[in-house]
């Protein structure tokens, strides 16, 4: 049986997780302007590599961030659906709905 405290957390994990995401985008961003910035003065061959993996880490955390976020929206849903089966309302319920539509308007933008 779900309750409103598992509805609270599950709507503050999509939260999170939208938020990680826009860190991890930000950063590649950064990553890869530093990169570029390293091309262009010719920097150690070394050093360039190491920051070539970097960017490539931070790129490769993007897709997991996506798969999580997916998840963890379908859990909401799920917890959504049942504490409305048993006609529960509130200010929680608002917010949850609210972030299953945020959420969904996020990740159509991002495909």
């Amino acid at each position: 049986m779900s309750t409103i405290r598992n509805l609270k957390i599950k709507t503050s994990t999509c939260k999170r997780i939208v938020k990680e995401l826009h860190s991890y985008e930000k950063e590649v961003e950064r990553e890869a302007a530093k990169t570029a910035d390293m091309k262009e003065k010719g920097a150690d061959p070394y050093d360039l590599k190491q920051q070539e993996n970097v960017l490539a880490e931070s790129r490769m955390m993007i897709p997991d961030c996506h798969k999580r976020l997916e998840a963890a929206l379908a859990d909401l849903k799920a917890t959504l659906a049942e504490l409305e089966e048993v006609n529960q309302e509130g200010a929680e319920m608002d917010d949850a709905r609210s972030t299953i539509a945020d959420v969904e308007r996020f990740l159509t933008k991002e495909a």
